[in-house]
């Protein structure tokens, strides 16, 4: 009779024991899929890689697809938040998505090392977009063509930089790129080029414009005197509950732990 109530005592504890693991998985374990803007790699990138080594369960993925096709990845319930580097049109707005700024980043006009132009306005960036101004000498630079590069159709950097220079619909593109790196790698290899970037990917080898005397940098995108600056968005769907674990990043990404991460980030963080 002991025996068999000793393996009975121990079959429950037992059960108890994989009841607990069971309940504690529920919470701290799965995967965070996010999709969407190539220019929000590097704060994703960092706010990921600080997350998951406070919760080793967790994995958190990131798919850089463009802000247009991870706002439709949410929609069609292939990720768990989307990456936005624009705000929600109102028909995205009324299908049912959300928007929450997670920070706020620079969009920096590049050229060429070797291009001796170091600002320029507004209005002449409009126009050199426009093709009302076609050589450089124009604005201060050299002789030679202006080589217009930007972003493809859907791109939350397009969207933002003709907004912003009231542009759209009227650029004249030589070439229309599918990524922050390939606008940076091609400016990067062309003195005529022109091009437009967010900050926080910027590296040596292009250099930013000061536009209307002020240069990109995170102090002039938080106090407003760099205009040229749009949100980052985390996108999800109004109606449908978040899983333990992608909440569990969501609410990460907004604290104010994750601050210092993303002005690590080079963007300043909106929380």
């Amino acid at each position: 009779m002991n025996t068999k109530r000793n393996i009975f005592a121990l079959a429950a504890a037992a059960l108890m024991g994989i009841s607990v693991l069971a309940g504690c998985s529920d919470t701290k374990t799965g995967t965070v899929a996010t999709d969407g803007s190539t220019s929000m790699e590097k704060v994703i990138g960092t706010l990921g890689e600080a997350f998951q080594q406070n919760n080793e369960d967790i994995t958190v993925t990131y798919n850089p697809t463009g802000s247009g096709s991870g706002i439709k990845a949410v929609q069609e319930g292939r990720c768990d938040i989307g990456l936005a580097s624009r705000v929600l049109k109102d028909e995205e707005k009324a299908s049912g998505l959300e928007e929450t700024v997670v920070a706020l980043d620079g969009i920096a006009v590049i050229v060429n090392p070797e291009n001796p132009v170091k600002e320029l306005s507004l209005q002449d960036i409009a126009a050199i977009y426009t093709g009302e101004i076609t050589n450089w000498k124009d604005v201060g630079g050299e002789d030679g063509e202006i080589v217009l590069i930007g972003r493809e159709a859907g791109s939350g950097t397009r969207d933002g930089f003709e907004s912003i220079t009231g542009t759209e619909e009227k650029c004249q593109y030589r070439q229309e790129l599918t990524s922050t790196g390939d606008v940076i790698t091609t400016v990067s290899g062309n003195p005529n080029a022109i091009g437009y970037a967010s900050l926080a990917s910027i590296k040596d080898n292009v250099k930013p414009l000061a536009v209307d005397g002020v240069l990109p940098s995170e102090a002039a995108v938080k106090d407003g005197s760099y205009v040229v600056q749009r949100p980052f968005m985390l996108i999800t769907k109004k109606d449908t509950k978040l899983s333990d674990a992608a909440q569990k990043f969501f609410d990460f990404a907004l604290s104010s732990e994750a601050s210092d991460l993303i002005s690590s980030a080079g963007a300043v963080a909106a929380n």
